[in-house]
């Protein structure tokens, strides 16, 4: 196992050397730069801010300081916020956007694992397609329809909730909603088709005709191998709920790691946004890697290639 670990860690690297360079050169090419947008900025002032930014240098001589520094752990100063660092804004940042993601995930777990243990329990009956067919809507509805539309319903219309923020616990619930809910609907299918499979196995026949009830059966013998395509489906899964809750922290105006890199690159940050690209990686990476060592010990039959 150690030594699986050990390859996968050093597959990391050469991984996200490539993409810091391409998102190095992508925003480097595109139009406009950091400071454009500031009124009072004279020709004078602007080359003397390129000076000290090293923007005067060619563009390989910039790709290289930024890569040495990067190396050393240091991703440079923020151009949108003044005396602020990237790497103060990413730790300021990213436990908002991971708590959001938390709670996404609960919720998306609740309601998916309910649904499709429920659905898998009555194949082809009403219940199975109450929940496939609010599973499909779930697939089918963007979280940047679904966020403006609850926040009609339950925070103008009802005013149980809030519109925006994230100072109280009860910030947390439309946004949590809104992002954990398409992963709800994957997970109720994932749970459904997995449930079935195991169901129709020969043991689970051999355990009911012991006189297992049903509730044991599924407990005890279904409930883990039925859920492995869902824990299979967790990695991928916790890493989009952190690195694309872009549009829900924008809608509800959290202050999280998503909303600061669109922030950046609507300003031009790009250090702030070769930050996040690069901690947003090295997060997905190392994720998955958790997620396969899980999987092992879930299932002996697989190997650690």
């Amino acid at each position: 196992m150690l030594e699986f670990i050990a390859r996968r860690l050093l597959q990391m690297v050469p991984v996200l050397f490539i993409i810091a360079t391409i998102t190095f050169f992508m925003i480097r090419v595109a139009p406009g730069g950091p400071f454009d947008t500031e009124r009072n900025t004279t020709p004078e002032i602007q080359k003397s801010l390129d000076r000290y930014y090293g923007f005067n240098l060619p563009i390989y001589r910039q790709y290289l300081r930024w890569l040495g520094n990067a190396l050393h752990g240091d991703l440079g100063p923020s151009y949108r916020y003044a005396n602020r660092t990237v790497n103060e804004l990413i730790a300021e940042s990213f436990p908002i956007s991971a708590e959001l993601a938390f709670w996404s995930l609960l919720i998306a777990l609740a309601l998916g694992l309910t649904a499709g243990i429920i659905a898998s329990l009555r194949p082809n009956s009403a219940t199975d397609y109450i929940a496939s067919s609010f599973a499909m809507l779930g697939i089918s509805v963007p979280n940047f329809v679904l966020g403006p539309l609850l926040v009609l319903i339950f925070a103008l219309k009802l005013n149980w909730l809030h519109v925006s923020g994230w100072e109280n616990p009860i910030d947390r619930i439309l946004p949590s909603l809104t992002l954990g809910a398409l992963y709800a609907a994957y997970i109720a299918r994932l749970t459904r088709g997995g449930m079935l499979e195991i169901l129709s196995q020969d043991f689970i026949r051999t355990a009911r005709a012991k006189g297992a009830s049903n509730l044991r059966v599924i407990l005890k013998h279904a409930l883990r191998g039925g859920l492995l395509p869902v824990v299979n489906y967790l990695g991928p899964t916790a890493a989009a709920l952190v690195t694309g809750s872009f549009a829900v922290e924008t809608i509800f105006q959290i202050p999280g790691l998503g909303r600061n890199f669109v922030n950046a690159a609507f300003n031009r940050d790009y250090t702030m946004v070769l930050g996040a690209v690069l901690f947003y990686a090295g997060f997905i990476v190392l994720f998955n890697l958790i997620v396969d060592v899980v999987l092992v010990w879930m299932d002996p039959k697989q190997k650690f290639e």
